[in-house]
């Protein structure tokens, strides 16, 4: 009995590789795409120069005038020979900015004040924050309960905040004065109206609240790093104290850079707190705060208030530019 044999079958010739996809560019989009990629530029660009650089650059302008909200704005000089109800509109070049740091008693004290509240969430702020996160990122048990107990403060008003804080601070029956024995009698301290030690007790509320926001910010950091980093800096041997420091903390760049925008700008536009507690005097004095009162105030100094503003705005950019040119030098230097 034969058997029959199949013929081969001639081997398949090789496939071409696939093409790669060519990407649409601008030239190959139809009418409508190009229309809504014009609206998603152009209307937040719209609303960013209506809402931040317009009102940025007017307050700049405003500040070499002497205005008080009222009439018209002229070029003409102001002339120092008329009253000042007649001098109204006109420019004042540099007159606001020399009365502010030599005829303005509350000046220097509402920078130093400023300045002091940048150190403190820069220094104690922001670092407990971050600690903070590390911990409850480390799997802690109850890590959720603490996370939303740190997180609280963050989603009340700081009108509220200084609110529940005045009950702790109260001199006749605040919670420090009667734990420390001292609620209603003479001895008792006076930490909101004691020009010495208001602000530092103010600065405790400010922090409990910043705290909280910046360790939730941090805690979105440390999830977004590659866990591989880790692996690979504990194979080399590095501890915890080394891996956090040498690989987490430079993988986390750019929340780094947000946090610090953030901080600089929280601490700077303060506002609420001292407001609440004396409506920013007796040794609450902000610069948000002389601004509010010359611009919106009995005085209706629109010039000289936003010659206050342009100052805290110069204030916040120094150590932004400082931060940022320090982190781009060292990358570039890496």
């Amino acid at each position: 009995m034969s058997t029959m044999t199949r013929p081969r079958r001639p081997p398949a010739p090789p496939s071409a590789p696939p093409r790669p996809r060519r990407r649409r560019g601008v030239r190959h989009l139809d009418a409508r795409d190009r229309l809504v990629a014009a609206l998603l530029l152009c209307i937040p660009l719209l609303l960013s120069l209506a809402f931040v650089w317009v009102p940025a650059l007017g307050t700049v302008l405003l500040s070499f005038m002497r205005w008080n909200g009222v009439g018209d704005l002229r070029t003409e000089a102001c002339d120092p020979a008329l009253p000042s109800i007649l001098n109204n509109g006109c420019v004042n070049g540099l007159q606001n900015y020399h009365q502010a740091a030599t005829n303005y008693p509350e000046f220097w004290p509402a920078v130093q004040h400023n300045l002091i509240w940048l150190a403190v969430f820069v220094v104690i702020a922001t670092p407990l924050g971050m600690l903070f996160a590390v911990v409850i990122d480390r799997g802690i048990s109850g890590s959720r309960m603490y996370q939303s107990i740190l997180f609280l403060p963050v989603m009340l008003s700081l009108a509220l905040v200084g609110i529940i804080w005045e009950f702790m601070y109260s001199q006749n029956y605040g919670v420090i004065n009667t734990v420390i024995g001292r609620a209603g009698d003479d001895n008792a301290i006076d930490w909101l109206g004691d020009p010495d030690l208001n602000l530092w007790a103010v600065l405790l509320e400010a922090t409990w609240r910043q705290a909280g926001y910046v360790m939730v910010l941090y805690l979105a950091g440390l999830k977004a790093v590659d866990p591989t980093l880790r692996e690979a800096a504990r194979m080399d041997g590095a501890n915890a104290w080394q891996t956090f420091w040498q690989v987490v903390f430079p993988a986390m760049k750019p929340i780094n850079i947000v946090i610090m925008v953030i901080t600089v700008i929280e601490s700077l536009r303060a506002f609420d707190l001292v407001y609440i507690t004396n409506k920013g005097i007796n040794g609450l004095e902000l610069l948000s705060v002389l601004v509010t009162a010359n611009i919106v105030g009995e005085t209706q100094r629109v010039g000289f208030g936003s010659a206050l503003g342009v100052v805290l705005l110069l204030i916040s950019l120094v150590p932004i530019s400082l931060f940022l040119h320090q982190t781009f030098r060292k990358e570039r230097t890496q």
